[in-house]
């Protein structure tokens, strides 16, 4: 900026005030400053500028799959409201792999960032790293929580799979509890949200398990798994299906094609398939899927705010609400 203030003939303080508000001066040295930055095809480094700021404008996110549609939603969403609020989002992926996790908390770790948004790996995390990472900067957890205290938002899994368990049973054959691979807490919680509600109707429930490996392809899990069961010698446990997320439906779906079952709610349907968490391309499914949203506006939304309060609070941050969880609602299509 040194360099930049001699070549142009304007004072460093003078360029220190227009690249932190261009408003902020008079409209003849704006025009100035203006043409002298495209002649001299001068731009501030920021993560340089970030660094003598009291208060950062970067914000971290860490993602386990930038591929997941509710994870590439949640960057969308957050993204736009960082960008309203002047601030600049950092989004580091973990590719569901806890040593490329440690990278991204690394990296955080080495950065003047305001905060952070962290949907963790949860049981595969390096906790003691992610704790390194807490006391020095908020941090927001999403989708999935760290523990019972860490700030979280998420779906309430024991609303959402209640409304779509009790549907399901209302509206034909009572539901066999499809499972995803234990990546998270939201695998044991949306089991267990299903089992209970199954006994509170006197209903029995009934499980189709997968391989205990963390594998972040749920459509490939689905796919194998339903042919797998399909295919063995006593055939599915239920002509209703209910998947712990709409990534397992979508390959459940596809292997019931494979096997030339008919998926929907007539009468000459094979199976009822339904999900959990209406990714955007559900309802372009074929047939297109019943499922429970999740608002995905909402959670980025909140996860934010909560992010900033926590910023704006300082060392007072401990005493606010930690966990938020946002109920879901019951979206109704063809496949069940």
């Amino acid at each position: 900026m040194v360099e930049f203030s001699q070549l142009s003939g304007i004072s460093r303080p003078t360029l220190s005030k227009y690249f932190n508000d261009p408003t902020s001066v008079r409209p003849s040295t704006r025009a100035q400053i203006e043409k002298a930055l495209q002649r001299y095809d001068y731009r501030p480094n920021l993560f340089a500028v970030n660094l003598n700021k009291r208060r950062p404008k970067i914000i971290g996110m860490i993602v386990p799959d930038l591929t997941d549609p509710f994870f590439s939603q949640m960057v969308q969403h957050i993204e736009g409201r960082c960008k309203a609020l002047g601030l600049f989002l950092l989004v580091l992926s973990s590719r569901g792999d806890a040593k490329l996790e440690a990278r991204a908390i690394e990296t955080l770790l080495s950065l003047k960032i305001a905060g952070a948004v962290m949907a963790p790996l949860g049981q595969a995390s390096k906790v003691s790293l992610i704790h390194s990472l807490q006391a020095r900067i908020p941090i927001v957890f999403l989708d999935s929580r760290l523990d019972e205290t860490t700030p979280f938002v998420g779906t309430n899994n024991y609303q959402s799979v209640p409304l779509i368990t009790e549907y399901l049973c209302r509206t034909g054959e009572r539901p066999t509890f499809f499972e995803m691979p234990a990546v998270n807490h939201n695998a044991s919680e949306r089991r267990d949200a299903y089992l209970k509600t199954m006994e509170r109707l006197g209903l029995q429930p009934e499980f189709i398990t997968v391989p205990p490996r963390r594998d972040w392809r749920f459509e490939d899990v689905g796919y194998t798994e339903a042919l797998r069961v399909i295919d063995s010698k006593g055939g599915l446990p239920s002509r209703t299906l209910l998947c712990a997320n709409d990534r397992i439906a979508m390959g459940v779906v596809a292997a019931a094609f494979q096997r030339g079952l008919k998926v929907g709610r007539e009468p000459d349907c094979h199976l009822r398939i339904a999900g959990h968490d209406d990714q955007p391309s559900s309802r372009y499914l074929c047939p297109p899927l019943t499922t429970v949203a999740q608002e995905f506006d909402r959670l980025g939304q909140v996860s934010l705010d909560l992010l900033m309060t926590r910023i704006d609070a300082g060392e007072n941050r401990s005493t606010l609400p930690e966990q938020i969880r946002l109920d879901a609602r019951l979206v109704m299509r063809a496949s069940a």
